[in-house]
């Protein structure tokens, strides 16, 4: 888990805490504090003594996402790498699950899952994820939710982790699964919603539009690496410049057309209906 100056202490602890009550119990916490600004490190070190199998790593200044990963990774004991986010809460069984399966299906070096979506006031949709991506599931978004994945630490190695340059902040998540397709390797998703991720619905809003214009290049080489990157599919390479352009209901429809996000007053309504 990264941190980087935690303003919600609750959902920093929140996040902490689901997975201190696993019911898998065999694991170590690896948290990277990201060179958080002093006020806020109080915070983190009462958090990180929350469990004796947490582990706080510090860093004097704050090198990004990709960098604090990859650091966790040199220093894990163990097989598996579960990824876990500072603000999202993963159910009771996620990583008993996600172990398991990896356990009993050797043909697949990493396994995420589906998630809820959640924001200030509760879960507002679920998002539903191919449950064996292929390459072309790259073209709308990336076909796995970052935060529910559990990864093979010996692939990982493999590749030299995520990779850390100014191109790919904000999508380091994205260039890594394109690198482990491009690779020959192949992931999973459960089927079953084993995590709570915290994603504010109106979020494009604030996204600034040079992390799309990362994307943009992010999405370039890894669809020519996949093979991919044709005519018909530049729209795709384009689309996070697109996004922030269009109207709000627009980009929702989107997200509805690839068969992805569910909103829960949908949900609610073919459950009772």
């Amino acid at each position: 888990m990264g941190v980087y100056n935690p303003k919600n202490k609750v959902q920093f602890q929140q996040a902490v805490r689901s997975i201190i009550n696993q019911t898998f119990q065999q694991w170590e916490m690896l948290i990277y504090d990201d060179g958080s600004d002093e006020r806020y490190i109080p915070v983190i070190e009462k958090t990180a003594k929350l469990d004796k199998r947490i582990r706080l790593i510090r860093n004097e200044k704050n090198h990004g996402l990709a960098y604090g990963l990859n650091e966790c990774l040199k220093q894990a004991k163990g097989r598996y790498i579960a990824r876990m986010d500072d603000d999202d809460i993963s159910m009771p069984d996620r990583l008993e699950k996600l172990y398991g399966f990896l356990e009993n299906h050797r043909e697949y070096q990493w396994a995420g899952s589906n998630s809820e979506l959640i924001d200030e006031n509760g879960v507002w949709g679920i998002e539903r994820m191919q449950k064996i991506p292929c390459k072309e599931d790259f073209l709308s978004y990336s076909p796995y939710i970052h935060p529910s994945v559990v990864f093979r630490k010996k692939i990982l190695e493999r590749l030299n982790g995520y990779k850390v340059a100014a191109e790919t902040m904000r999508c380091e998540d994205y260039e890594l699964f394109m690198r482990l397709h491009e690779q020959g390797y192949k992931g999973y998703n459960l089927q079953e919603n084993l995590l709570k991720y915290r994603e504010d619905r109106e979020g494009y809003k604030k996204r600034k539009y040079c992390y799309r214009v990362r994307e943009v290049k992010v999405r370039y080489e890894g669809f020519k690496k996949l093979g991919i990157l044709k005519f018909r599919t530049v729209p795709y390479v384009v689309k996070p410049l697109v996004a922030g352009l269009v109207s709000p209901d627009f980009v929702k429809y989107m997200k509805k057309s690839v068969r992805r996000v569910t909103y829960a007053r949908e949900q609610r309504t073919r459950e009772t209906g």
